[in-house]
C-alpha cells in the first residue's frame, strides 16, 4: 500500500481504478478517462494533486538563493502571488526538477515540486540552501486540488470565501492569492484556465464534494495525462530528466540568461549547450499513419540520427496519435517511427496541439 492523500477515501467512494504513482495510492481514472479528458477541455474537471511536494522558504537571503539555485530569475517576482515556471539544475545542466515558484515577500517563497522526486529535491535544495541561512518547510499538512477546464473558475468560485472571491476571480495567469486557509493560483497542467487551490487536508474533503455537487467531474492520473501531453507540457522523468538539459527539452524559454553575472546552477554548462548548434530539438508528432505513438519509440530522419519519441499516446481532441520526441538538430518536417517493426510515417509538428480547447495544429 501506498502513501494517500485527504482525499484517498473520495476517490474509493467515487468507484475509482486506483494505481501507484511514485509511491502514492492516486486515482487512474474513474469509469471512463476519455470521458474526463472531454470534461475538462468542454466544461470542468477537478483533480487530486495533494500528492505533489510543497515547499515554503523564508529568510533574509532566500531572494539571493533562489536566484543560484534556479534557472529562471526570481528577480522577476515583485507583487505578491507572482509565480515562474523554472527548473530546478545540476551542475551538467540536467534537469534535477521542473517546478512552479510563487514570490509573497522579500523574505518569504513557496515552490511546488513534483512527487516523485520529493527525496532527491529535499536534498538538492537543502544541501544549496546551507550557507544562505534560509529555512526549508515543507508543509506536508497542506491538501492540494486543481479545477480545470472553460468553466472551472465560475464552478469553483463560489467555494472561496466572499471577501476573496472577486480578487481571486480576477487572478491573471501565473498570479495567486492568500484568500484565508486557502491559497489560490491560476496555474494548471492541462493546457486550459482553472486554478490549483492549496488548504488544510482536513479541509479537502468539503471543497471536493462541493465542487462535484455544482457539475465538476472528478478526473484521474490518465486523463491528466493526455491533456497535459496535447497542451505539450513536459512530464519529469519523461520528457526530461537529470541528464537533459532545458535546451534539449523544449524548455529553452525557462532560462533567464540576464544578467550575465547571475551565475546560477549549471549555467556555464548551458552556455556550452547554448553554442553547439548541433543539440538535438525538442518536436511534436503527428502520425499519420494506423497506430499509435508510445514513448521510447525509435524516430528515423533520413541522413540523421535516430531521435526517440519521450511521451506519446493517443489524442481524445483530435482523434489522433501524438508524441513528443529529442530528435537530430535540422529543419525537417517529417520523418518515421518504428512501431513494432514498422516504419510510419510522422509529420513533425509545432506544439502546443490543443490549448484553451481549440485545435493548434492542420490536420
Amino acid at each position: 500500500m501506498g502513501t494517500k492523500t485527504p482525499l484517498y477515501d473520495k476517490h474509493i467512494e467515487a468507484g475509482a481504478r486506483i494505481v501507484d504513482f511514485g509511491g502514492w495510492d492516486m486515482p487512474l481514472h474513474y469509469g471512463s478517462q476519455k470521458q474526463e479528458h472531454h470534461a475538462v477541455r468542454n466544461n470542468a474537471g477537478v483533480f487530486d494533486v495533494s500528492h505533489m511536494t510543497i515547499v515554503d522558504l523564508r529568510g533574509a537571503r532566500v531572494r539571493e538563493f533562489l536566484r543560484q539555485l534556479l534557472a529562471n530569475d526570481v528577480a522577476k517576482l515583485r507583487q505578491a502571488g507572482e509565480a515562474l515556471y523554472t527548473c530546478m539544475l545540476n551542475e551538467a545542466g540536467g534537469v534535477i526538477d521542473d517546478l512552479i515558484v510563487y514570490f509573497f515577500d522579500a523574505s518569504r517563497y513557496r515552490m511546488i515540486v513534483n512527487a516523485a522526486t520529493r527525496d532527491k529535491d529535499l536534498a538538492w535544495i537543502e544541501r544549496c540552501a546551507e550557507s544562505y541561512g534560509v529555512e526549508i518547510n515543507e508543509r506536508a499538512e497542506l491538501a492540494m486540488i486543481a479545477v480545470q477546464g472553460p468553466r472551472a473558475r465560475e464552478l469553483a468560485a463560489p467555494g472561496i470565501g466572499s471577501e476573496w472571491r472577486e480578487q481571486a476571480l480576477a487572478l491573471k495567469p501565473f498570479t495567486g492569492i492568500e484568500a484565508g486557509e486557502l491559497f489560490v493560483a491560476r496555474t494548471g497542467y492541462t493546457g486550459e484556465d482553472g486554478w490549483e487551490i492549496l488548504m488544510p487536508a482536513a479541509s479537502a474533503a468539503a471543497f471536493w464534494d462541493r465542487l462535484l455537487a455544482a457539475g465538476v467531474e472528478p478526473c484521474g492520473l490518465g486523463a491528466r495525462d493526455t491533456l497535459r501531453l496535447e497542451a505539450a507540457m513536459n512530464l519529469y522523468g519523461s520528457d526530461m530528466d537529470e541528464s537533459v538539459s532545458p535546451l534539449e527539452s523544449g524548455l529553452g524559454w525557462t532560462i533567464a540568461w540576464d544578467p550575465e553575472e547571475r551565475n546560477f546552477n549549471g549555467r556555464a554548462a548551458l552556455e556550452q549547450i547554448r553554442n553547439n548548434t548541433g543539440r538535438r530539438r525538442f518536436v511534436g508528432l503527428l502520425l499519420e499513419d494506423p497506430g499509435v505513438l508510445r514513448s521510447h519509440q525509435r524516430v528515423v530522419i533520413d541522413g540523421a540520427d535516430d531521435g526517440e519519441i519521450t511521451s506519446g499516446g493517443f489524442s481524445p481532441t483530435m482523434g489522433r496519435s501524438i508524441a513528443l520526441a529529442r530528435v537530430a538538430a535540422g529543419d525537417c518536417s517529417r520523418a518515421k517511427v518504428d512501431v513494432r517493426g514498422k516504419l510510419l510515417d510522422v509529420r513533425i509538428v509545432k506544439t502546443p496541439f490543443v490549448r484553451n480547447g481549440q485545435v493548434r495544429i492542420e490536420l
